[in-house]
């Protein structure tokens, strides 16, 4: 006699989730055996909307798509036209840059801390963790303007700069954290009840990891020592080398492990650029026109690889932008790894790769009868609205 198949939907709304995602898990019992997911519920057309603005209004539109990360994809941009304008931002920019994308990853751990904690029903680690995040937020605050989208980025360098009462406020902030984040270390590799949340839970292995394409500290927990900012330096960092963090055991513990210890040598980095940050300008002269070409750009967000293709015709708007956020190679590994594990689990193993959906949705397929073609903008608007005309 064939069991019965159960299937349990996760999302779109729902409250393990903090953004509109569909998962649909099969268990038997409370094992599961088969996993999917559904996207594209947070898609804004901002890859589309690009097309219509100048170089200079796309900055503050792409810097929109992540509100964690809002520095590190303004940086990426950046990094993309001034190669195609052949413009170098003067050091003490780059330097500033760097800094300012190293405070962010202390945002998004330490965000992403307590997520993963209130997952794990751990509610005083999420109030900590969100308290002492509050620091980093009022250092960027203060060297920026903002708290979210910091705006620190323009075309051929920044407009923000450092004095030496920011300094101070910057290294006291450090300090403070520093001491927060070895008492997070400590409780996430020696709480017993933490523990029999993450340790041994949503296994990837090397091969595993390479297989599934995944990024960040996501492949770091795996074991494999891959970083942009290692592997292919960029801005600031050739002269600010950074130390790539791993762990072996690539279960949900080592993915907490990783990001904490990230946050250290995070911390590290930040003390010797303050400590040597180079004197000079905050920007180069940038073309209000860009060179007809095509680039790639390449930067390690706190999530992993974040990868730009920027396409110019030579005009004052860009012809193509494409965005490939980390979150889209990590996803893979949530329906794969979920098998076998307990329903219970599927929380924790989501948080684990720090996903942002909102980040990820930028694409939509619209499955139409007989047909399959790209779709241009004024056959899709018309789409739209002959849809929402039928169901008046």
């Amino acid at each position: 006699m064939e069991q019965e198949r159960f299937t349990i939907p996760i999302g779109p709304q729902h409250p393990a989730l903090k953004e509109p995602g569909h998962f649909i898990f099969t268990v038997d019992g409370e094992i599961v055996t088969g996993a999917s997911v559904r996207l594209g519920y947070a898609h804004r057309g901002i890859e589309k909307a690009v097309e219509s603005r100048n170089w200079v209004q796309n900055l503050y539109l792409l810097e929109r798509i992540c509100g964690i990360c809002s520095h590190i994809h303004a940086m990426a941009y950046c990094l993309g036209v001034e190669k195609l304008a052949g413009v170098t931002a003067p050091p003490r920019a780059q330097a500033i840059r760097v800094l300012v994308a190293e405070l962010e990853r202390i945002h998004s751990h330490l965000l992403w801390l307590g997520v993963a904690a209130h997952q794990a029903g751990f509610e005083t680690l999420f109030m900590y963790s969100w308290r002492d995040r509050e620091t980093v937020m009022e250092i960027l605050e203060t060297l920026t303007g903002n708290r979210v989208n910091y705006s620190a980025n323009i075309l051929g360098g920044v407009k923000v700069d450092l004095d030496q009462q920011i300094i101070e406020t910057i290294l006291h902030g450090l300090t403070f954290l520093e001491g927060r984040i070895h008492f997070y270390l400590e409780l996430v590799s020696g709480d017993q009840v933490f523990l029999q949340r993450t340790r041994g839970i949503g296994i990837a292995t090397q091969a595993q990891a390479e297989r599934l394409g995944l990024t960040g500290p996501t492949t770091r927990a795996s074991g494999i020592g891959r970083d942009l900012r290692a592997d292919a330096p960029y801005a600031a960092y050739l002269d600010y080398p950074i130390r790539i963090v791993t762990e072996q055991e690539g279960d949900l513990e080592a993915r907490f492990k990783v990001r904490l210890k990230e946050l250290l040598e995070t911390i590290r980095l930040i003390r010797l650029l303050l400590d040597s940050l180079p004197d000079g300008e905050l920007k180069s002269r940038m073309p209000r026109r860009i060179h007809a070409g095509e680039t790639i750009s390449r930067v390690e967000a706190p999530r992993g690889e974040l990868f730009y293709f920027i396409a110019s015709n030579g005009g004052d708007q860009p012809a193509r932008i494409k965005v490939r956020t980390p979150t889209l190679s990590n996803m893979a590994s949530v329906t794969a790894l979920a098998v076998g594990l307990h329903l219970a689990d599927m929380p924790m193993l989501l948080t684990g790769v720090d996903p942002c959906f909102s980040c990820n949705d930028r694409l939509m397929t619209v499955r139409n009868t007989g047909e399959s073609s790209i779709w241009t903008w004024e056959k899709l608007r018309h789409y739209g609205i002959e849809y929402y005309r039928k169901r008046e």
